[in-house]
Order: C-alpha cells, then sequence, then structure tokens
C-alpha cells in the first residue's frame, strides 16, 4: 500500500476520478477502491466529483491509522511490519552524517535487518537500552594507504 502526500490536494477545488489519479500517477481504479473505502463524492451527477478537503482528510486517515509508533527498545521490521526488538539487544550505530545516524540491528522474530534512526546526542541513552556498538565511518577508497584497484581497468 503506497503512501500518498495529502499535501498535493488543493482542498479548495474539486476532483473527478480521472484528476485524482491523475494528482497522483495512479490507475483510476485506485481512486474508485478510495471511493468504496469511504472516500466522500457528489454522486448528484457523473462524473462524481471528489472535494479537495475531503480528499485531503481521507488520505491523511489513512496516513495515520498505518502509523505504528515503537518504543525506545524497539525498531520497526519491515518483514514482520511491526515494531520488533532487536536480536539479544545487540545494536550498532553507523553515523549518516556529523549529527545524525542509523541504528542496526537483527530483528529477534525474523532475522531481517531493522533499523532506526537516532541522532548523535541521543546515543547515551540508547547505551543503557541496547548493547551498542559505534561503527566510524566507514573511509573513502581515495583515503587509503593502498587503495584496492581493478587492475582490468586501465
Amino acid at each position: 500500500m503506497a503512501n500518498y502526500n495529502p499535501n498535493l490536494v488543493k482542498i479548495h477545488r474539486n476532483y473527478s476520478v480521472e484528476e485524482a489519479a491523475r494528482l497522483y500517477g495512479v490507475h483510476k481504479n485506485t481512486v474508485s477502491h478510495w471511493l468504496r473505502a469511504g472516500l466522500p463524492y457528489l454522486d448528484e451527477r457523473k462524473p462524481y466529483l471528489i472535494l479537495g478537503a475531503d480528499l485531503k482528510q481521507f488520505l491523511q486517515d489513512r496516513r495515520t491509522k498505518k502509523k505504528q509508533r515503537c518504543n525506545p527498545d524497539q525498531m520497526y521490521c519491515f518483514r514482520c511490519k511491526s515494531p520488533q526488538k532487536p536480536a539479544e539487544g545487540f545494536v550498532e550505530y553507523l553515523p549518516t552524517s556529523s549529527t545524525k545516524g542509523r541504528l542496526s540491528g537483527i530483528c529477534s522474530t525474523c532475522d531481517g535487518i531493522i533499523n532506526k534512526y537516532a541522532s548523535h546526542a541521543s546515543l547515551e541513552r540508547y547505551t543503557t537500552i541496547f548493547d551498542l556498538s559505534i561503527s566510524t565511518t566507514p573511509e573513502h577508497i581515495n583515503n587509503r594507504a593502498k587503495p584496492v584497484l581493478n587492475s582490468d581497468i586501465r
């Protein structure tokens, strides 16, 4: 199920099924499924009209209904589609910038990779929750003393 941005909708405009489909780059049958799922529309005449405010509210409600909050000791697993605890509490911190990074572990249920983004300042809190291993940023190949080069390319 895709996550459609409700802010693309102009709330003071009316949309036909085709226009709403074109706005999100989906097939008109997708918008028809939204109508059957509870999206309000004006059905006095054809083509059916969807009020922009109703479309925006419908998409916002779908987005908030799908959200799942993770506790501090959990990370979201895309395989399980639910918050899970990392296996044996072991998590690795991989910095992505000077202020932020990614906590990465293995799901205790399905053995998939689970991730959670965290700031560098919040690492102290996570050290009390997880067995945390902090990695340094991987150095670039050009900064190594002996860079690995492909000898086939000249």
